[in-house]
């Protein structure tokens, strides 16, 4: 296969150097850096400069050199990205969002997974301060103590000296989805309440409980279960809602911690002979991808999980790049999405017999 002839008045050469650049456009080789590079140097240029100096770059397809880029500005334009799983349903999203903002920066991110291991969070930790990362962006992971470089927590729940706590509205949250549940009629209510290793489970189980309260929404001890272990996938809640199922306590709706917890529901109430939403009805809390493919499409709290990412990642440039002052949270705004898997409630009584032949 043959390339095709350049058409320009310039031949694009691989190999051009910052001294061709500079030659060509007649100005010195640190002028043509700080430009290229952004660099604070970079303001005192005159804008029609600039571009003619991006201009001449790009004719010559100029491509700098990125260690030669961090010699001279003493800058890796990297980002540690530390999650506890890679790929599952609530952190992929947000290192999209991560990913999308710092490719438009031209910077690079290094991302580790921790499974929850405390010596393999503080030896990636090390690994990515070893590597020369100017920051950190954390996805459901605790901290607990200052990190020696800004830093951003998402979730974010203990307030600590240089870490931004990126926290959503957990108590509108359950507002949304419990006043949704009121408005069908639902008055017994069965609640998953988030496993210990969750950041978020502890601040959005209290939001739940002051809004059942402001309800009045009776939560019975024998219509809550916590969930326990790390399993990112819908098998999480599966075993917890037949737990649910087999306490004979009747219910007719159900609000589990997060979605994947609430798909597993599902199949576990389908699979004793009930129907969601007809006997049951299921809300959940994030809405994931799947949410709205699943069968039924799955009624949910809406995090916005990329543009949190996004925040993230703008937040944190904002305070390599241009020094802003650390903020200790921001806070977001939760949505609604009302799908197949929520509907008017039934009666008690047919839910209860339909329970006695289920289990």
């Amino acid at each position: 296969m043959t390339a095709p002839k350049d058409k320009g008045n310039i031949k694009k050469n691989p190999h051009v150097t910052l001294k061709m650049v500079a030659e060509r456009v007649g100005l010195t080789k640190g002028t043509c850096s700080a430009v290229l590079n952004k660099t604070a140097a970079s303001r005192s240029v005159p804008a029609h400069t600039q571009e003619r100096i991006f201009k001449v770059a790009r004719d010559l397809n100029y491509r700098p050199s990125f260690y030669a880029r961090n010699l001279g500005v003493k800058r890796t334009y990297m980002i540690g990205v530390v999650t506890q799983e890679i790929g599952d349903f609530y952190s992929s999203p947000i290192i999209g969002g991560i990913e999308l903002y710092l490719r438009q920066k031209n910077f690079f991110f290094l991302t580790v997974a921790h499974r929850h291991d405390p010596t393999l969070l503080e030896t990636y930790s090390r690994l990515l301060l070893d590597r020369g990362v100017e920051g950190f962006i954390t996805v459901d992971t605790f901290i607990d103590r200052p990190l020696p470089l800004p830093a951003i927590a998402i979730p974010g729940h203990s307030r600590v000296e240089g870490v931004t706590n990126i926290v959503l509205d957990h108590r509108k949250g359950a507002w949304l989805a419990l006043n949704h549940l009121v408005q069908l009629g639902h008055k017994e209510i069965a609640f998953m309440k988030g496993a210990a290793i969750s950041p978020d489970s502890q601040d959005r189980w209290t939001g739940i409980r002051e809004v059942a309260k402001e309800l009045g929404i009776c939560m019975r001890p024998q219509l809550v279960v916590q969930l326990k272990g790390d399993d990112a996938t819908p098998q999480l809640g599966y075993p917890f809602a037949k737990e649910l199922l087999n306490r004979k306590r009747p219910f007719t709706a159900l609000f589990a911690y997060n979605d994947i917890s609430a798909i597993g529901s599902i199949r576990a109430f389908q699979d004793a002979g009930l129907r969601v939403p007809e006997d049951i009805s299921v809300v959940g809390f994030d809405d994931i991808k799947i949410a709205v493919h699943n069968n039924p499409s799955l009624t949910t709290v809406r995090q916005p999980l990329a543009k949190m990412g996004e925040i993230a990642a703008r937040t944190l440039l904002k305070r390599i790049e241009q020094h802003e002052d650390w903020i200790p949270e921001i806070s977001i705004e939760p949505e609604f999405a009302v799908r197949n898997s929520s509907a008017k409630a039934q009666s008690l009584s047919s839910i209860a017999r339909k329970l006695e032949r289920a289990c």
